[in-house]
Formats: structure tokens, C-alpha cells, sequence
């Protein structure tokens, strides 16, 4: 009898001797982590379950892994917004003084839109998701063809405002000690709010308008300009892009003007004001001596490997809350800091 008493004394429910009784969907924080990743990493969640059945074989429903995805999510974004946000508010206490500065570190934005389940204003659901990159020399390897490939990169994103933007990757750049770099080069398609970021944040950076987006942005004006001949807009095409090598922007404005009675659609590029907003960015031959990239490519790979790839699949839409903490999962996914999420989950829990 008496040992048959200490027997029972001994039994307890599972999930209290497992140690998860406590824990948020009775799952391990490993396991919750591991769920987390294959709901960032697949196109879907329901793609997700399946991976999870196969890998581990464990049943689990497509809305547990959409829910331990965004906890998950919600807690790395949250630790990624208050250390960005404790750097930017102390950012006048950097000790940004370098005497052996070398190298280039390349800062490349731009947007994307994102489905939600919020309409503006306009009765428009579509929210623009901004992401960032940054990579150093360090990170490019050059291939047999003299073409560099980037090894490694940065990212940050966040769907919303500019402000909250800027924080984040004026953050990623001090993680990476911008002030020791010789140069800070910013590569963009010329948009107003970039321009206007990189000038508050890294005034000393040199600034690149994207030249295959100019090219773009030629041929869309030239081909209405001149009626769709196109051997009138490739001509056009080469003497603005020649007068962009020799960066004489005066010679633009003047060839430019041989146009300025047509009126031009809101659906094509304003070549001239364009241009204009961008004159101190156009010095490709200075850019290309140099050994900068001169191309936002890096960016528009990235906004389909981040975004398009897990966010913008036929039918989805999201909560803007739901979109950031999925995006926050994927920047530490192709930023190759994973690893790093089983730490910030567990001082989150454990607080």
C-alpha cells in the first residue's frame, strides 16, 4: 500500500513533466521555432504542414502553424523594433570616428506592394512593404566572367511608414559600422523618399540613380515622344545615356527641351523632371571606374525572394500586423541569422 501511495505521489500530467505545460500551444520553444521556419520558408502554410508531416512526421492543422508562426514572428519583430529603436534615439552618442576607413558598403531600398485586408482611403488594400539591403565588398565574389556575385547580404523591411523604414535601416547600418567603410554607396530607382532617406541618414553617401531603370524610363518617354519609331527612340536613347558618361547634364536639359511643348501622360515617365531630381546621380563613367555597381538588380531579386515569393502568391492577403511579423522571419532567414531567433525567443518567454 505504501508503495502503490508514493507511486501516485510520482505521476504527473505529461505536458507538466515535458516541461511545456507553461508554454504557449504546448509545443518546445525548439519545436515552435522549427514550425516558424517552415511557415516562413514554404509558399504557403497549408505547404508548411505538409513539410512538417513529411520531416517529422506530426500532424499539425494549418492554422496552428499560421498562429506559432506569428507568435514567433511577433516576438523577433518586437526585439528587432526596440534594439533598432534604442540605436536610433542614443544615435547621437555613436563615437563614428575612423582613421583606417576602406572599402564600400552598398545600401540599396525599394517597395512592393502588399495584399491586406485593410482598405485606405481609396479603397485600396494594397500597402507597400519597404525593404532594404546592405552588403560589402567582403561579400561579393568575383566569377570567371569579371562579374560579381553577392555572397551575403542584409535585410530589413517593414510595411508601413517611412519613418519607422529609416529607423530600421539606419539600425542595420551601425550594426555594420558604416563609418568605417571609405565610401557608403546608395543605389536606387530615384524615387523622392529614398532620395530624401539616404540624404538625412548618410549625407556623405554617394548617391546612384539606377541605370538600367533610366534606360527603362528613356525608352518609355521615347517611345511616345516619337510615336513608337523605334530607331528614333534608340537614337535618343544612346545621346542621353552618352551625356550621362560624360556627366553633362546641361547638354541633357538642352536636348530635353526639343520636347517640352508635348504633353506627357501621368503614365509615362516625366523624363526631364525625372532627370532633373536626379542630375548629381547619372556619372556612370566616374561610378564604373570606380568599380560601383551602378544597377539596383540586388534589390529586385531580393523583394521576390523576401516578399513576392512567401507574400504575394494568388488568392493571399494579410493583416499588416501578420505581413511584418512574416517579413521579419524571412530578413533573419536570408540574412543567415536564423540561429539567432531560439535567444530571442527564450529571453522573450522567460521575462
Amino acid at each position: 500500500m505504501e508503495d502503490y501511495n508514493l507511486k501516485s505521489k510520482l505521476i504527473v500530467p505529461l505536458d507538466e513533466y515535458l516541461g511545456i505545460d507553461k508554454l504557449p500551444f504546448k509545443v518546445s520553444i525548439r519545436a515552435m521555432i522549427e514550425i516558424a521556419f517552415w511557415g516562413q520558408n514554404q509558399s504557403s502554410f497549408k505547404r508548411a504542414k505538409e513539410i512538417i508531416k513529411q520531416v517529422y512526421n506530426i500532424d499539425i492543422s494549418v492554422n496552428n502553424v499560421l498562429k506559432v508562426t506569428k507568435f514567433i514572428g511577433k516576438i523577433v519583430y518586437d526585439h528587432s523594433y526596440d534594439k533598432a529603436l534604442n540605436i536610433w534615439n542614443n544615435r547621437a552618442n555613436i563615437n563614428i570616428n575612423c582613421t583606417n576607413k576602406k572599402g564600400t558598403l552598398y545600401i540599396q531600398a525599394d517597395g512592393a506592394a502588399v495584399n491586406t485586408r485593410v482598405e485606405d482611403e481609396n479603397g485600396s488594400t494594397w500597402r507597400e512593404n519597404k525593404l532594404g539591403i546592405l552588403f560589402s565588398e567582403s561579400d561579393l565574389y568575383k566569377r570567371k566572367d569579371k562579374a560579381n556575385q553577392i555572397m551575403h547580404k542584409e535585410y530589413v523591411a517593414f510595411v508601413g511608414s517611412i519613418e519607422t523604414f529609416r529607423i530600421l535601416i539606419f539600425a542595420k547600418a551601425v550594426e555594420l559600422e558604416y563609418w568605417k567603410y571609405e565610401n557608403i554607396v546608395f543605389i536606387s530607382d530615384g524615387a523622392t523618399w529614398l532620395r530624401n532617406m539616404i540624404s538625412e541618414l548618410f549625407p556623405e553617401a554617394i548617391q546612384i540613380l539606377d541605370k538600367y531603370h533610366l534606360i527603362e524610363n528613356i525608352y518609355d518617354y521615347g517611345k511616345f515622344i516619337f510615336n513608337g519609331d523605334m530607331k528614333k527612340v534608340e537614337t535618343f536613347k544612346e545621346k542621353i545615356m552618352r551625356y550621362c558618361y560624360s556627366n553633362k547634364y546641361n547638354l541633357i536639359e538642352k536636348e530635353l527641351k526639343k520636347y517640352k511643348d508635348i504633353s506627357i501622360p501621368s503614365t509615362v515617365c516625366n523624363l526631364p523632371v525625372y532627370l532633373k531630381n536626379n542630375k548629381d546621380k547619372i556619372d556612370y563613367s566616374t561610378y564604373e571606374h570606380n568599380g560601383w555597381f551602378v544597377g539596383s538588380r540586388a534589390i529586385e531579386s531580393s523583394n521576390k525572394t523576401v516578399v513576392q515569393q512567401r507574400l504575394k502568391q494568388a488568392g493571399m492577403r494579410w493583416s499588416v500586423d501578420g505581413a511584418n511579423y512574416l517579413i521579419i522571419l524571412r530578413c533573419y532567414q536570408e540574412s543567415n541569422h536564423w540561429s539567432e531567433i531560439e535567444k530571442i525567443v527564450v529571453d522573450c518567454i522567460n521575462q
